[in-house]
């Protein structure tokens, strides 16, 4: 493959290595102790904040807390060793739940992890083929309107633990988990409500005291002790915790919550399927998973990419796209063999990791490492996490993932074109699902863009004279300017007028210098205009053509037509029409 460039608009220098290696890049500007110090640091700090959102967005999906936390070590690791981002840091993220919890009710923790593995090879050729640049063309409406989708999703499904309600049944779709939810408002206990909001408040309220310390590394051991505390007070005070909701089975060994060992290596297909039953593994399963794959794929470009670029605002570096790409899928096709979920880029970790001063992919590394040493160390103590605190913190992960202000103020002020994509994209994504909403939002936003493109292309008579741009015209010679892409969107209104010619007009300067693109049903309409004007005896001069519109032109035999002439600009047409005789030169 060919070779990449790093920029450090930081240090002002740019280094070369080979694709999926910003960390070579570091190694290779000097990487001293002073940089290891900071990285480690930074990466001790991500780590605090990874570790109890890995738990909560792995519940989220449907999954046992050490899933999520085994995603952030092995895809967090591999993916900082051979990213083409030196700050990013990648794990399980919020975005992912709504396409992974259906996946996991239909196909079980193996389908998912299958999943996963199958994105992963997505990327992989996604980066290969160097699509990396293609997310930009994403319009800004479709990614808010979808982001703030998909939060208002993940917000709906924390209702459940922050309530403590009691579902008989759990529906995939929105509307319905709202009115299911509603029939069982009875069932709300006031101890997990009021964890939840405890918990909220101490989330919310701590970063407008101290910055310092993370906000979950105080509030959630604080609601932990309370509701045990209470729990001592008042009798019959019991509010779910990791430990009471879930139990892994290692050998012959049974752990109350999260088991007290390192990512253990697997292989997906031996995972349990849906309802705990064994799974099937069959080319017909795999097939019925492609689509879930490729959404895991998409989200997960779009994610990534979006995260390493506010990396290189706030850093002041520059990523390969092409090699984040990679990276990431190595990453989603390893970790399935150590249990861990999809993963992608997580814009709020990679920002507290660069806050937290880091300077290479190395603090994304040690953030892995730390998360290993908390799960062998301390999983019992993780285990009396309250599960109505984790869904507060995954509320305020949703609401912070809405940008309900930047929503609002993209209504306000955009046009209704606009507006009506973003909430296109938004209402499909809560309704339907996030693959939907973002293929008919990108489809709807192609569609006005042609449509602006084709009120932008205009053809009319050039103006002539002292006054105009086009010195003195003979008589009988129209000068007609095209102005603006010629595509298939703007191809007959550009060329409808050229169709009308009086008896009087004996030649047509066809002034194209104006045309910066051309495709085939511009080419057509083109042809389509010089055949009309063949039929009433009218010569054709073809002026100004340049770049991919002449090499269009002249690929088509355009100037080998009956009738036609092919000049540099309109002075020269000008020129040659005097010379000649139109209806003698045909």
């Amino acid at each position: 493959m060919g070779r990449t460039r790093y920029t450090s608009l930081k240090e002002g220098r740019r280094t070369s290595e080979l694709p999926a290696a910003a960390l070579r890049a570091v190694w290779r500007e000097g990487y001293g102790a002073g940089d290891l110090r900071a990285d480690v640091m930074a990466g001790l700090v991500v780590g605090v904040v990874a570790l109890p959102l890995a738990m909560a967005l792995a519940i989220g999906v449907g999954v046992a807390p050490q899933y999520g936390l085994y995603t952030s070590i092995v895809a967090g690791f591999v993916i900082a060793a051979l990213g083409g981002s030196r700050t990013q840091v990648s794990g399980p993220t919020a975005a992912f739940i709504v396409i992974l919890a259906p996946i996991y009710t239909s196909f079980g923790l193996a389908g998912l992890l299958i999943s996963g593995l199958l994105g992963g090879l997505i990327l992989i050729a996604m980066g290969l083929f160097r699509l990396g640049g293609l997310t930009r063309f994403i319009p800004h409406p479709v990614t808010t309107g979808f982001t703030a989708g998909i939060a208002t999703v993940i917000a709906t499904l924390q209702l459940k633990d922050m309530l403590g309600l009691e579902l008989g049944r759990e529906p995939e779709h929105f509307f319905e988990r709202v009115m299911v939810m509603w029939e069982a408002r009875a069932s709300v206990i006031p101890g997990e409500l009021a964890i939840g909001l405890l918990t909220l408040a101490m989330l919310v309220m701590l970063p407008r005291v101290t910055k310092r310390v993370p906000a979950p590394l105080v509030a959630l051991p604080v609601a932990a002790l309370v509701a045990a505390g209470a729990s001592l007070i008042w009798e019959g005070f019991e509010v779910a915790t990791i430990a009471s909701r879930f139990q892994t089975t290692v050998g012959d060994q049974v752990y109350a919550g999260i088991p007290p060992l390192p990512p253990l290596p697997m292989l997906p297909w031996e995972a349990a399927g849906p309802g705990g039953e064994p799974f099937e593994l069959s080319f017909s399963t795999v097939r019925a998973l492609l689509g879930g794959a490729l959404a895991i794929a998409m989200l997960g470009a779009i994610e990534s990419l979006l995260s390493a670029v506010v990396a290189d605002g706030m850093a002041r570096t520059r990523h390969d796209p092409d090699s984040e790409l990679i990276a990431q899928g190595v990453g989603n096709v390893v970790a399935p063999f150590f249990g861990g979920i999809p993963a992608t880029g997580a814009i709020a970790r990679t920002a507290t990791n660069i806050k937290a001063g880091a300077r290479s992919p190395v603090a994304s590394m040690v953030h892995a490492l730390s998360i290993v040493v908390a799960v062998v160390v301390g999983a019992p103590l993780l285990g009396f996490l309250p599960m109505a605190s984790l869904a507060a913190l995954l509320l305020l992960v949703a609401w912070n993932m809405s940008e309900a202000r930047h929503f609002v103020h993209i209504v306000r002020v955009a046009p209704a074109s606009d507006v009506a994509v973003l909430l296109t994209c938004f209402g499909l994504t809560v309704a339907v699902d996030m693959v939907i909403g973002v293929s008919v939002g990108v489809v709807l936003a192609a569609l006005i863009f042609m449509r602006r493109m084709a009120e932008v292309t205009e053809g009319a008579p050039a103006p002539t004279g002292p006054a105009g741009t086009v010195e003195e015209v003979p008589a009988g010679v129209v000068v007609y300017a095209i102005r603006g892409p010629l595509f298939f969107g703007a191809a007959q209104k550009a060329m409808a007028a050229l169709e009308i010619v009086s008896r009087e007009t004996e030649a047509v300067v066809l002034e194209l210098d104006g045309v910066q693109a051309m495709d085939a049903t511009g080419l057509v309409a083109l042809e389509s205009a010089l055949e009309t004007l063949q039929d009433h005896e009218v010569h054709a001069v073809v002026a100004g053509a340049r770049g991919q519109t002449l090499a269009l032109l002249k690929r088509a035999g355009v100037a080998e037509r009956e009738g036609v002439h092919l000049c540099e600009n309109t002075a020269v047409a000008l020129a040659w029409l005097r010379e000649h005789s139109p209806r003698a030169a045909g």
